[in-house]
């Protein structure tokens, strides 16, 4: 469960998308190999979140595949999800460590050193580092390049990198600091999903 060493296309839904559609383009990535899915949601009520968790969660163990609750431990817990992923501003990781347990996965968002090696302590089992670049999802600070690398030199868990990230902006100093890509827009708002999913699969592979 907690080996990230063939998820590196790490698919986070958006809330923009109407949720059917949503359902069809996050199968879509499923087929054509996407073996990690975190659900995002924002402004809705918590009866209408477990139930759309759970659709997406139901759809993630037809297809092998991980599937985390973005920021609410409790829907995470109710749906029996495989983990969730915390933000700075969420629950603490050690808080949602001893909810969950010792088997679910959690993972931290983290931009600085400190950070990731609070999360480190506290039981994460990946990190989501960024903002890489700009994005339209989330109001947030770009990550440098010579940050990344610090975490990436002290802090032994997987790195995810996130925000912005597309197959034209990969570069290989990069994909030698990351260990894969969290991406939303690139892969959701794309004409043709398995494609763009393949090309995200290619460059990250070489």
């Amino acid at each position: 469960m907690k080996n990230f060493s063939d998820k590196k296309i790490y698919l986070v839904t958006d809330y923009r998308i109407h949720f059917e559609e949503l359902l069809e383009k996050t199968e879509e990535a499923l087929k054509a190999g996407v073996k990690l899915i975190q659900y995002r949601d924002k402004d809705i009520s918590t009866k209408l979140m477990c139930d759309r968790a759970e659709k997406l969660c139901n759809l993630c163990k037809r297809y092998n595949a991980i599937f985390l609750v973005n920021d609410r431990v409790d829907v995470a817990m109710a749906i029996d999800a495989d983990g969730v992923h915390v933000g700075q501003d969420d629950m603490e990781c050690s808080l949602a460590r001893n909810l969950l347990g010792a088997d679910k996965i959690i993972g931290v968002s983290t931009k600085t050193l400190e950070e990731s090696k609070k999360a480190l302590d506290n039981g994460a089992d990946y990190l989501g580092c960024g903002a890489i670049y700009s994005t339209s999802t989330k109001d947030t600070s770009v990550l440098s390049i010579s940050d990344l690398k610090e975490i990436k030199d002290n802090i032994n868990l997987p790195i995810y990198g996130i925000g912005g990230i597309n197959t034209d902006n990969i570069t290989n100093e990069l994909k030698d600091l990351l260990d894969g890509v969290a991406v939303i827009t690139a892969i959701l708002n794309s004409d043709n999903i398995k494609e763009s999913i393949n090309k995200f699969k290619n460059m990250l592979e070489e």
